[in-house]
């Protein structure tokens, strides 16, 4: 057996147990059979259950308690246990609760053949064996009912049923409301179990039972009737648990068979055998493919969200497949990209994060959830995979949502802010690049020249000079996390802060490790002034010490994650360190020369217990009385898989020496290589070697202040109009009509011919009803392409006579 922890101690004293932190998680574990059934372990218990699908959580936790000698032992308040499991990539979790006078084993294992936790405990001590289910049926513990028929307990809810029964017989049995009449109650008033409750209706229930005897196996089963929930726990019980185990565990191999990752040590090693396994667990069985972003709910004993992180985010399932790619699972992310394809709304774009059915829970939009499918389907086909059908059809459509809607985003990667950010834009582009194969010619000429435009024109948006923060670290500028949109005729130099109450900070002054996908995509050389002094003002402003490591805050002033004095994230608080920040981290020291082992060992040391890599890390004070040691994991979300996603990217990343992300046909494009080790000295605009931009598309969110001499200049809107336009203070005045791009656009172009014989061009635009409210004024420049102008605000239109 592989021990994976020994005493529990990470969270505090033990006898002390947090109050709220449900996503406090040591385990996830399912079977590769037909079973559609995904249990979590935390605090040496059962959490949730989610059946028949991710998306579907099922109970709240099935406790475990020992009564006896005049006390009662909640064994979750011990903490004094050992997790144990046959390798770090086999999944079959046994628990050894353990104290003074008594040993209890738990072997946890989802039936590989039916939906249906099977959960054999041997007890040694004069101790006697108490659970206590809290069902949740239809992801919400309100509206369930439970009941007791004939030495088995039942519940059902929201269409759902669960029957929990055992191979021997169960003794004060009880369903009681919790809260009022549940066994924990029962416990706490008579240190033992003395309600005997047939039934509990319609509320938030509980069931409580005491085992027969000292040694058996309790099976929990769920089906949509309790008939059928009956039928799969008893016939589950009459199957040998050993042969069960053995089929569970040959299957979990051969999966394993196929993995190729690195080991440049034994706790790495293991590290990434288990991320491997975490990743493919989060993959739905009733929709493979779709991979959830947690099997947790954020801060969930203080929520009764329908959400939590159980849901598919197209970005957190297109970079698990790029991870599972590098450790040579081909087949497993061939089945994400068909769920992706599926799944992709008619307009282009993928909801904000849905159900692993398809239905969307938020329907927010981010850019970079549309770009990502696209460069997941070109590492496939730079590596030889054959196309999956929908494979071009699927391009096209996310291509040409990107090409009519960026390089603007309604919501950034964090889903706060809308403009543009260089996480999302960096992506974009690059997926605008990777899409070639499957444009025809007009497509292809159009998207590769939009990316050269926007990768031309990004430092003017998202780049800052001579500020107070730069001035601060001694650089020259730095990458922002995110420009504001700042349309014609608006100014919006501030960011509202989410989770903050309102507070808003310079765009600025706002800085994060967004920039980072620029190396990582090959679109700035990782030696590139720009982007060395952006990691110095990073390290400066957001890297935190821990006891783990240092880590990285989303950015600065972050209000997602435990208020100050340690209460859940309410909708406000302050943001914790993120361990996948340490991989991006990493990968910008990969890229710059350096050996990125440290920011792997470092988001090894925020696991827990069970290796599991969380959301965030409490990076304050110790708050021992709710669980919160500083470098462990907080109340977030636990596992992520985007957590572990990374880890396994820079573990392969740094044996490489170029990260999974990196495509050939991207690279061929730009002309320069972003590599990994390397002391050469660049330039500033080594990135512009090719790839220069002819045209630049002037649009509404992201207008040309001034346009450098010998480019072409597209006027671009989204329906149709007639461009109304002059030259040098509205002389040769002259209409106009936009014509159609390939991609839905409407544009007039205007040649750096013609625009070479003035030096400012003054223009409006007429639709069918009205014209717009604006004169717009592009400056005819001969500045080089480099320049970074500030986009000011434009002047009310004069009148159209």
């Amino acid at each position: 057996m592989n021990l994976i922890a020994g005493r529990n101690e990470a969270f505090g004293a033990p006898g002390i147990a947090p109050t709220w932190c449900s996503s406090d998680k040591d385990f996830v574990t399912t079977a590769l059979g037909s079973s559609r059934l995904w249990a979590t372990i935390g605090r040496g218990i059962v959490n949730e259950v989610y059946w028949p699908s991710t998306g579907q959580p099922q109970i709240r936790d099935l406790g475990f308690y020992l009564v006896g000698n005049g006390r009662w032992i909640d064994l979750k308040r011990e903490r004094r246990y050992r997790l144990l499991t046959p390798g770090p990539g086999l999944p079959a979790l046994t628990i050894v609760h353990h104290g003074d006078d008594y040993q209890l084993t738990l072997e946890l294992l989802p039936d590989p053949l039916r939906d249906v936790l099977l959960v054999r405990f041997a007890l040694h001590g004069s101790y006697r064996l108490v659970l206590i289910l809290a069902p949740h049926l239809g992801s919400t513990g309100r509206d369930n009912s439970a009941w007791i028929d004939d030495g088995v307990a039942y519940a059902r809810g929201g269409g759902f049923a669960l029957c929990l029964a055992a191979s021997g017989p169960l003794k004060h049995l009880s369903c009681g409301f919790v809260g009022a009449s549940d066994g924990w109650q029962d416990l706490d008033r008579h240190k033992e179990l003395t309600y005997a409750f047939q039934s509990a209706t319609n509320g938030t229930v509980a069931i409580s039972a005491e085992a027969g005897a000292h040694h058996g196996v309790l099976a929990l089963g769920f089906a949509y009737s309790p008939s059928g929930a009956y039928t799969r726990a008893r016939t589950a019980l009459a199957a040998d648990f050993d042969a069960l185990r053995s089929d569970f565990l040959a299957a979990w191999r051969a999966w394993g068979a196929t993995l190729s990752l690195p080991r440049p040590d034994e706790t790495l090693g293991d590290a990434a055998e288990l991320s491997a396994a975490i990743l493919k667990i989060h993959e739905d069985r009733a929709y493979p493919g779709a991979v959830v972003a947690s099997l947790s709910v954020p801060w969930g004993n203080s929520t009764d969200s329908l959400g939590g992180y159980h849901l598919v985010w197209p970005r957190d399932a297109t970079l698990t497949a790029l991870a599972l790619l590098a450790a040579n699972q081909r087949l497993d992310a061939r089945h994400i990209l068909s769920h992706l394809i599926a799944a992709q709304r008619r307009e282009g774009h993928w909801p904000q994060n849905y159900f692993p059915s398809g239905e969307p829970y938020w329907s927010g939009i981010q850019l970079d959830e549309v770009a990502l499918p696209v460069l997941l389907a070109a590492k496939l086909g730079e590596l030889g995979e054959s196309e999956l059908p929908g494979t071009a059809a699927m391009v096209r459509a996310a291509i040409g949502f990107i090409a009519r809607t960026g390089p603007t985003s309604p919501q950034d990667r964090w889903e706060e802010n809308p403009g543009v950010s260089p996480f999302t834009l960096a992506v974009a582009i690059a997926a605008l690049v990777a899409a070639s194969p499957w444009l025809d010619r007009a497509q292809r000429s159009y998207a590769l020249g939009l990316a050269d435009d926007w990768n031309e024109r990004l430092e003017s948006w998202c780049y800052v000079e001579d500020t107070p923060l730069a001035r601060e670290v001694g650089v020259r500028g730095y990458y922002v996390r995110i420009a504001p949109l700042c349309r014609s005729g608006e100014s919006t130099p501030e960011v509202q802060l989410r989770n903050r109450d309102g507070e808003s900070l310079l765009a600025s002054a706002l800085v994060s490790l967004d920039f980072s996908y620029l190396v990582r995509l090959g679109l700035r050389h990782p030696l590139d002034p720009r982007v060395q002094d952006t990691i110095r003002v990073v390290d400066h402003v957001l890297k935190v010490e821990t006891p783990a490591g240092a880590l990285y805050h989303r950015y600065n002033g972050d209000g997602y994650g435990e208020h100050a004095d340690g209460r859940p994230f309410d909708g406000q608080g302050i943001g914790r360190g993120w361990p996948l920040l340490v991989g991006e981290r990493g990968h910008l020291a990969l890229q710059s020369g350096e050996d990125p082992l440290p920011y792997l060992e470092t988001m090894c040391r925020c696991a827990s217990v069970g290796g599991l890599l969380p959301e965030q890390v409490w990076d304050a004070d110790p708050i021992p009385e709710l669980g919160l040691t500083p470098g462990r994991p907080s109340g977030a979300a636990m596992p992520l898989v985007w957590s572990h996603a990374e880890f396994l990217k820079l573990l392969v990343a740094r044996e490489r020496g170029r990260p999974v992300e990196w495509l050939d046909g991207i690279e061929r494009h730009f002309g320069h290589r972003a590599i990994a080790r390397s002391n050469e000295r660049v330039m500033s605009d080594a990135s512009r070697a090719r790839g220069a931009a002819s045209l630049w598309h002037w649009r509404e969110e992201v207008p040309v202040v001034r346009l450098p001499r010998g480019k072409t200049l597209g006027i671009e809107d989204r329906v149709p109009f007639t461009l109304h336009l002059g030259f040098d203070g509205w002389q040769r005045v002259e209409d106009r009509r936009a014509e159609r791009t390939p991609f839905g656009l409407w544009s007039v172009m205007l040649s750096r011919e013609e625009l070479a014989q003035a030096r400012e061009l003054n223009f409006t635009r007429r639709y069918e009803s009205h014209w717009e409210n604006f004169d717009h004024r592009v400056e005819l420049d001969t500045q080089a392409a480099d320049a970074l102008p500030q986009l000011p605000r434009d002047v009310p239109r004069r009148s159209a006579a």
